[in-house]
């Protein structure tokens, strides 16, 4: 998912880890990349690089760093992982305090070498005496991981700061070769045209999506892509703030019917929300889209707890938005104040069916340890697509009492502050991965759950925090609060 941070972070006491990229065991891979989504390494396993976008690096508060995870027969394992941050050799730029490297990141293969790359946002970098002017970075994949990286330089800096606070990948075009979007505090979204070079960039190649968040200062805080109407190019939804109404909104940018660019003249209001995400789950051969709107009230069509706005891809007619939420004939739990239901959204094939499955995150969702009261311990719900899209028939739901599960419910936890559905293990099944960022007091955590074939299952379920990983617990580094791959 995707992704950014936004939690209310306290303040930092400034210690010390020298970020260095260091490659663990990052597996046999072979001499060419294996065009897989997410394969870093071109091992034919898909890889999760999850962030701790507020990590202290060389001393740096908010620095960032990530880890790839490498994937394996086995699935993810804290021992085979890559460790970057802008003090890594090969990455431009250097570690400083509120850089946020890694509060967006995107998984593609923006060179066409078969290996999947990976943009990463620094919105917090301070370019020249441009304060917060933010930062993109292309980290490079190739047989030994993830390693060295090119700027993706802001086009319009006067204009906006924070440019990489939202990142996405899709062949816009399409012409098979990987695009990127790229947001910043404007209402412009930017396009970087596939045929990146490890040297020279995209030779320059690149158009602003048309005005989509009216009068926005916050701009395009979320970016999510699918083919919503089977057209053959991706669409990309854009998530932000309209000035207007003073609520969230998604637009919807069609491609072009004549494969160029996305289209200015084709766009559509969405549902409101602020996450998103796309997949075909029904099976129709059209991305659909699920929205995580999580307010209890106050913005049009909230629900107590949080609620999933799911939309059926079509062919640029009318849509239905439909809703789910914990009172959902079905669903896991109840639907309580401030659950926050949708707060974070992915979607993958778990059972292997052809019909995209929804992980969904709730971080406000109460539980009970021992019969004591555990407030914001988070919860983790699983939902099956179908013939008929999504059903609750077969729904799941995890969380740190979950037998199977480790660690325990704790106040303000957060489990699912971030869901990622991925095959990690090479058995065309999703897994998922779970973060935790307010495990430990901020320290995160992450906690992988493998498909059995037809479900989820606890079995070689592997949980790991910053430490096991080499990434520093000073301060408050939310290690997996931001995943891609």
């Amino acid at each position: 998912m995707h992704a950014r941070v936004r939690t209310a972070l306290a303040a930092v006491a400034v210690a010390g880890l020298a970020g260095g990229l260091v490659t663990v065991a990052g597996g046999a891979a072979s001499a060419a990349g294996s065009g897989l989504q997410g394969d870093f390494n071109g091992d034919g396993y898909r890889d999760v690089a999850v962030s701790a976008p507020t990590a202290t690096v060389g001393g740096k508060a908010y620095a960032g760093q990530i880890a790839v995870m490498y994937g394996s027969a086995s699935g993810l394992k804290a021992t085979s992982r890559t460790v970057i941050s802008q003090n890594s050799a090969g990455i431009p730029g250097s570690a400083e305090k509120d850089d946020l490297f890694g509060s967006a990141t995107a998984a593609g293969d923006f060179n066409g070498d078969g290996y999947a790359d990976l943009a990463v946002g620094a919105p917090g970098e301070d370019v020249g005496s441009d304060t917060d002017g933010g930062a993109v970075t292309l980290v490079w994949g190739s047989a030994s991981g993830l390693t060295g990286g090119t700027t993706v330089a802001d086009p319009d800096p006067s204009g906006q700061d924070e440019f990489g606070q939202s990142l996405a990948s899709g062949d816009f075009d399409p012409d098979g070769k990987a695009d990127l979007a790229v947001g910043g505090t404007s209402a412009k979204v930017w396009i970087f045209r596939g045929g990146f070079t490890k040297t020279g960039g995209n030779g320059g190649k690149y158009y602003a999506a048309p005005r989509i968040i009216k009068g926005s200062d916050a701009g395009a805080m979320h970016l999510s892509t699918g083919d919503f109407n089977g057209g053959g190019g991706d669409d990309l939804i854009v998530g932000g703030y309209d000035s207007d109404t003073r609520y969230s909104t998604n637009v919807l940018i069609y491609a072009s019917p004549t494969g160029t660019k996305l289209d200015s003249g084709s766009q559509e209001d969405l549902a409101a929300g602020m996450l998103s995400a796309m997949g075909d789950l029904n099976g129709d051969g059209k991305d659909d889209v699920v929205i995580g709107e999580t307010w209890d009230s106050d913005i049009p069509g909230a629900m107590k707890g949080g609620k999933l706005n799911v939309i059926y891809g079509n062919d640029y007619s009318s849509y239905k938005v439909n809703s789910i939420s914990q009172d959902t004939a079905g669903v896991p739990s109840a639907a309580e104040t401030a659950d926050r239901f949708g707060w974070e959204v992915s979607l993958g094939d778990i059972d292997g069916d052809g019909y995209a499955d929804i992980a969904v995150g709730a971080t406000g969702e109460n539980l009970t340890t021992d019969g004591t009261a555990v407030a914001d311990a988070g919860a983790v719900t699983v939902l099956y697509g179908s013939a008929s899209g999504v059903t609750a028939a077969g729904s799941q739901y995890f969380h740190q009492d979950t037998p199977g599960v480790p660690s325990a419910n704790e106040k303000s936890d957060f489990f699912g502050g971030e869901v990622f559905l991925s095959d990690v293990n090479g058995d065309n099944k999703a897994d998922l991965t779970i973060g935790t960022n307010g495990e430990n007091d901020w320290n995160g955590n992450v906690t992988g759950l493998l498909s059995d074939g037809t479900a989820i299952d606890t079995a070689g379920v592997v949980s790991f925090g910053p430490s096991a990983v080499g990434i520093s617990t000073s301060g408050y580094p939310e290690f997996g609060s931001i995943m891609a791959g």
